[in-house]
């Protein structure tokens, strides 16, 4: 199966799949205020028709290699992120807690960050 091709729309906090021109599924995410930044995963989401084809974990795969291109670690609050990296330790590693608990406080103190 080919890899979707995956934008970063940082500006709406969307990293997003597409397939055909139409969005397949995304990762709603934020960069977190904070020394050092981290990009932040907060909510996946595969439409029904495209579920079960690596999408999601193409897109959460893809936030990290941008997190690396950008030298920033990645919060992964999203529970299908958290057992994804679970599954790829090698691909996702796991931030300092300290970070964890900003990005939580950060997301608690503006929720319309997704």
């Amino acid at each position: 199966m080919s890899e979707p091709d995956i934008r970063d729309n940082r500006s709406k906090g969307l990293l997003e799949a597409y397939e055909d021109g139409q969005v397949t599924g995304h990762i709603a995410y934020f960069t977190l205020d904070a020394e050092p930044p981290a990009l932040v995963a907060v909510h996946t989401i595969v439409e029904p028709e495209h579920e079960g084809k690596g999408i999601a974990s193409s897109l959460v795969r893809e936030l990290f290699r941008i997190a690396e291109r950008e030298g920033v670690p990645v919060v992964t609050l999203c529970p299908y992120a958290a057992r994804w990296v679970q599954k790829h330790p090698d691909e996702g590693p796991t931030p300092p807690s300290e970070l964890v608990v900003a990005a939580e406080d950060q997301l608690k103190a503006n929720p319309d960050l997704w």
